[in-house]
């Protein structure tokens, strides 16, 4: 995996903020990025899913680390 190059704590916030806070940090990106959110959130597995499909950023990767969701995304 590329290097990430921002990190987005989302932790201790439910739906829809980690969204809102990833879409912020996507903004500061450059195209082919890579970005990684921490949330405590279990429903944001599927939220970044739907996420990354509505807005063609790509989700390389999740991973569920204890009560921690890492989700990576590619700046489209």
């Amino acid at each position: 995996m590329d290097e990430i190059a921002k990190e987005v704590d989302a932790r201790g916030l439910n739906c829809p903020l980690p969204i809102l806070k990833a879409k912020k940090g996507l903004a500061e990106l450059q195209s082919g990025q890579l970005l990684r959110v921490l949330c405590t959130d279990a429903g944001s597995v599927r939220d970044f899913q739907a996420f990354a499909t509505q807005t063609g950023n790509e989700l390389v990767d999740q991973q569920t680390v204890d009560d921690e969701f890492i989700h990576v995304l590619r700046r489209r």
